[in-house]
């Protein structure tokens, strides 16, 4: 399968997540909750930054690593083992 866009479901669970990545450490609210997530979405969407867009980060960071479709299977991947998490924990 390939994909063309990043298909995010807005489910909020990566921003959720934060804490265990120091490249986000700035974002992190003290609780590993990004600080501008409100409900399932970024208050800051539109100015977001680089590592928050998964299509701009492959483009600038990932494009030699990996193929985009294996870089995009990779965050789907991450996206269901937050998503099964939350879903174990309650």
């Amino acid at each position: 399968m390939v994909f063309l866009i990043f298909q995010c479901t807005q489910c909020g669970e990566c921003c959720r997540n934060i804490g265990v990545l120091d490249i986000m450490s700035d974002l992190d609210d003290g609780r590993g909750v990004c600080r501008y997530l409100v409900g399932n979405r970024c208050s800051i969407y539109i100015n977001r930054p680089i590592r928050c867009r998964v299509d701009e980060c492959y483009d600038l960071y990932y494009k030699d690593v990996y193929s985009r479709d294996e870089f995009y299977r990779m965050n789907y991947d991450i996206c269901k083992m937050l998503k099964d998490k939350k879903n174990v924990s309650g």
